[in-house]
């Protein structure tokens, strides 16, 4: 072998091994709860006796991918809470998901949660308290996995299957178009909204599906690119129609799912947290189209939004 050829290689080697460290070192944190597999929780946890009948559950459990700004979130929810006089409650365990303790919360948040997080029991008693007129709202990784082992979830909650985020550049500006201004979540951002974030792109639209679409991406505002190093670069493009916040009726229940929110600064941005806000007051029930047998019935209440603190 002649010198050149063995320069050529150990240039590779050093390449590749500086690569592996930098993945490691960069993501390996993140990752662990997948390298460890999945843990459920069998015990729930002793909820205060403070809950009041507009009561919030935030859940942020991650057998998958854990984004940093979980604990950013949970505190933004819990603020919006106590400004609107409801109260809240911020797990992790996923046996909160059992029929006695859900019926204490009116709506249930899922702050970036990823992986399989659920026993079979509890999906079932989570997918029931919806169902049943329970308001859910997902929020960024909520709807960001590769893959799910409740398909109920993605198919039916969620609505739309993650295929892929910016990557090269990660954080991107870009413009959202904001389809309905009549949505407590929407009604204060105007017609445009230009931020930075990290975009998601699905494999399709749930609009498809009859949910209503309340913000879209423009893609000739950004580069819907996923560019990784080695890597074969994957086009995320969508087209007119690359939604990133939306609703629908499950059953008796309000679903809402936001794809916005990866740093932790976006959970201090005013404007998000109005979305939040809305998003939260419409799952409630006090404001905004209401869902009836999966139904969506008009608002003809007067109040409500009024007593809604932004």
């Amino acid at each position: 072998m002649n010198s050149v050829v063995k320069w050529v290689l150990l240039g590779s080697l050093l390449s590749l091994t500086m690569f592996i460290v930098f993945v490691v070192v960069t993501f390996g944190p993140a990752f662990w709860p997948q390298i460890r597999g999945p843990r459920y929780d069998t015990v729930p946890p002793t909820l205060p006796a403070s809950l009041n009948d507009k009561a919030i559950l935030i859940f942020f459990k991650t057998n998958f991918y854990r984004h940093d700004c979980i604990p950013a979130a949970n505190t933004a929810l819990k603020d919006i809470a106590a400004r609107n006089g409801w109260s809240s409650y911020a797990t992790d365990n996923g046996a909160v998901f059992n029929p006695e303790q859900l019926r204490r919360f009116k709506v249930v948040v899922w702050n970036s949660v990823s992986g399989d997080v659920l026993t079979t029991q509890q999906r079932k008693a989570f997918k029931t308290w919806v169902e049943q007129g329970g308001g859910f709202i997902g929020l960024h990784n909520a709807g960001g996995d590769p893959s799910y082992a409740w398909r109920w979830y993605v198919d039916d909650l969620i609505g739309a299957q993650f295929i892929g985020h910016t990557a090269g550049p990660h954080i991107q500006q870009a413009t959202i178009i904001i389809e309905d201004p009549t949505h407590p979540a929407t009604r204060s951002l105007g017609p445009t909204w230009v931020r930075r974030d990290e975009w998601y792109s699905f494999a399709s639209s749930p609009r498809r599906k009859g949910y209503h679409i309340l913000a879209r991406l423009d893609e000739s505002s950004y580069r819907p690119w996923m560019r990784v190093p080695f890597l074969k670069p994957v086009d995320l493009h969508m087209g007119a129609d690359h939604p990133m916040i939306w609703w629908h009726c499950v059953g008796n229940g309000r679903a809402f799912y936001s794809a916005l929110g990866h740093e932790a600064s976006a959970y201090s941005e005013p404007k998000y947290l109005q979305v939040i806000t809305g998003a939260i007051s419409w799952a409630e029930g006090l404001e905004g189209p209401k869902c009836i047998n999966g139904v969506e019935m008009a608002d003809n209440s007067a109040s409500g939004a009024s007593q809604v603190r932004r």
